[in-house]
């Protein structure tokens, strides 16, 4: 415990981790740290934890008793045991110290100390890298904050997010594990990228808007990138894109970023709905249902940070995002139930919701990806049905894919970084529910019999051409009305470290 951390007048806090005991009887188990630290300080923890937990206070993962030390007059001879160290301790249960304990006791230490600017933490000591990483990635996500469109106390000129400027480090006593350390900060950067992104209001972000902020990103980054504005998209056939942004004063744009290692061993193909809002078109949404739809275009988001974290982490394969970029609104150029509309890839699409625009931008980057990029991979990530949402809640993805060994990908992943996914059938009997009498397929089934999110899946699978696909369904997991453990309000961010992850580990 012998560290020159503890002795350094900034350090605000010291942070020990606590299990729950064996049996009912007994006490708080100490865990890393808190051995040394007890008799560093010269004090019993366990019973400052029973005093200021209370009978609550159990070391469950996430749970949080803070200890505020006293501290001697100013010009008394009297020393205190504890002279010289933190006067903050943070007892921090981490129940058993799985992955997914270790990753709330983070996030459960963030909420405890925000605002503090130096905080040492002894809790992952004995922790295994794998879960060091966890840690210190639930710290990192819970620590994001909404960002604030306003004025500050001070004047200042034009718009824009107004980021809170209070630094705060975490500090870890044990071994080094620079590897694990550096993969969190990766993980938890994208994720706060998606996060920052669809969080922006749809009055600031449009298409014009997102596909700038990817250039900028793409470009800091050494990546190539091309922007297909709404000349380039009308004269090489972007029919549903076009269409679903046709309304808009503000016209649509398709957007790719690419990264490509020396010997790439595949290429992946990232493909993300980009509705920047989405008012349901002619068939408009209720008031309250479109309160969130600015985070609907989160799935472009994801693709964008995971080919941006990709390109941060030396993944050996090559990665292309491809964001299609759109507003759906209500207009005198709107698009109508009953229209017939012809997409990248020459397929009719005959429409019966203009609120199913999700799968339509879809239907068109995928059938522009398996054209002109030559994917051995094809992923499209997306908000796109309620009906996932219905079916998961806001707990997991919906997962689909056309081979069990992709399935088996992301559910390795997820484990890893905790964005849990459900694998989903894809069910071939539902194929006649897009069949059309007008075009070579219907985009959604005119009588509501359920399995919506997998007719969507059904659909978007004929853009891709054979191709190995899998389709993430976020609708669910990437928004939250609350605050739970590394999750904040708002939008999510789910579903970039699930991507990252999987990049990294594929063969």
């Amino acid at each position: 415990m012998d560290c020159p951390f503890l002795t350094d007048d900034a350090v605000a806090a010291l942070v020990v981790a606590v299990a729950p005991p064996l049996e009912e009887e007994d006490g708080l188990q100490p865990r890393a740290g808190t051995v040394d630290a007890t008799a560093r300080y010269g004090i019993d923890l366990a019973e400052l934890a029973d005093r200021s937990g209370g009978t609550s206070f159990r070391g469950v993962a996430g749970q949080v008793a803070t200890v505020d030390l006293p501290r001697t007059h100013t010009g008394s001879t009297y020393r205190l045991p504890w002279a010289g160290l933190p006067s903050t301790i943070v007892l921090l249960g981490i129940g058993s110290g799985t992955d997914v304990e270790l990753r709330r006791a983070g996030a459960a230490l963030a909420g405890a100390t925000r605002g503090l600017e130096r905080v040492v933490s002894a809790a992952t000591a004995d922790a295994t890298e794998a879960g060091v990483r966890a840690f210190v990635e639930g710290y990192l996500l819970a620590a994001y904050r909404i960002p604030r469109f306003g004025r500050p106390a001070a004047a200042r000129s034009g718009e824009g997010p107004v980021q809170d400027s209070q630094a705060e480090q975490l500090v870890l006593l044990g071994e080094s594990h620079e590897t694990q350390l550096e993969a969190a900060r990766v993980a938890a950067t994208a994720t706060w990228l998606v996060r920052d992104l669809a969080n922006t209001p749809s009055n600031v972000k449009d298409p014009e808007w997102v596909a700038e902020q990817a250039s900028a990103l793409a470009g800091a980054a050494g990546l190539t990138v091309e922007v297909l504005g709404p000349k380039e998209l009308a004269a090489q056939g972007f029919g549903a894109l076009l269409a679903v942004g046709a309304a808009s004063a503000s016209p649509p744009r398709l957007v790719t970023v690419t990264y490509e290692p020396e010997a790439a061993e595949r290429h992946v193909v990232l493909v993300g709905k980009g509705i920047t809002y989405d008012t349901g078109g002619l068939s408009i949404k209720p008031r309250e249902a479109m309160v969130p739809m600015k985070t609907d275009m989160a799935g472009a988001a994801v693709a964008l940070a995971a080919v941006l974290g990709a390109a941060e982490s030396g993944v050996r394969h090559k990665v292309t995002a491809v964001l299609p970029l759109a507003e759906n609104h209500v207009g005198a150029d709107s698009y109508r139930p009953g229209d017939v509309l012809r997409t990248y890839s020459g397929t009719t699409v005959e429409i019966a919701n203009t609120d199913a625009e999700g799968r339509l931008v879809l239907a068109d980057a995928l059938g522009y990806a398996v054209a002109t990029l030559a994917p051995d991979l094809l992923v499209d990530v997306a908000t796109l049905t309620g009906a996932a949402g219905v079916g998961l809640g806001r707990g997991h993805a919906a997962l689909f894919a056309t081979n069990p060994g992709l399935v088996s990908g992301f559910e390795a992943a997820a484990a890893v970084t905790g964005e849990r996914v459900w694998h989903m059938p894809l069910v071939e009997d539902y194929t006649s529910a897009l069949r059309s009498d007008v075009a070579d397929l219907r985009h959604v089934p005119l009588e509501a019999r359920g399995g919506g999110a997998i007719t969507a899946a059904l659909f978007l699978r004929e853009f891709t051409d054979g191709l190995p696909w899998v389709h993430l369904d976020i609708a669910g997991p990437a928004r939250a009305t609350a605050s739970r453990h590394e999750v904040t309000e708002g939008a999510t961010g789910y579903g970039a470290r699930l991507l990252l992850q999987f990049l990294r580990d594929l063969d």
